[in-house]
């Protein structure tokens, strides 16, 4: 049987998009009009959104063209199956911070999958897409509070090459 290694470097540009609810909203530096000065906390009932770190997959070790995926959890813990054997030591879950009104509870969304596009038109999917924030998560007591989301990535087929997207994180005030 012949298996052929092949490398997939993926990335994941991470966009935060307000939700539409009266008193609240989030900017990040990644979107259309970036917002690079520090937020006052807690004016006028806004949240302030910030994309520390993107998730990124890295290289992914792939041994064949048969379905395979790769998982990396909020906690940075690491899981392969099928036709890709590891997971490049580079690879990052993505980290975020919010700031805003002292105590108040908020509800953050994360899509239930996104699609991966290489320069040469391949596509690959994240599903699974989790963070480590609580059920119920609470500024605390300064206005803060931060979090880390991983997913799983799928591939099938000859998937080498470079895939981006775009992650979107809604914050609203509950």
């Amino acid at each position: 049987m012949f298996a052929r290694a092949a490398f997939l470097a993926t990335a994941i540009g991470t966009a935060a998009w307000l939700t539409a609810i009266p008193a609240a909203h989030a900017q990040c530096r990644l979107c259309e009009k970036p917002i690079t000065g520090p937020a006052e906390e807690g004016k006028d009932g806004q949240i302030d959104l910030q994309i520390e770190a993107s998730l990124n997959f890295d290289r992914l070790v792939v041994m064949g063209t048969g379905e395979g995926s790769a998982t990396l959890l909020p906690d940075g813990t690491r899981h392969v199956s099928g036709s890709i054997e590891a997971i490049s030591g580079r690879a990052m879950v993505g980290e975020a911070s919010l700031r805003g009104e002292p105590n108040r509870m908020v509800r953050i969304g994360l899509p239930a999958k996104i699609v991966l596009y290489s320069v040469s038109g391949g596509r690959i999917t994240i599903d699974q897409i989790t963070s480590d924030a609580a059920a119920a998560p609470r500024l605390d007591s300064q206005g803060k509070l931060g979090f880390r989301f991983g997913g799983r990535v799928q591939v099938n087929g000859d998937t080498e090459g470079e895939y981006r997207g775009d992650l979107p994180i809604t914050v609203e005030y509950l």
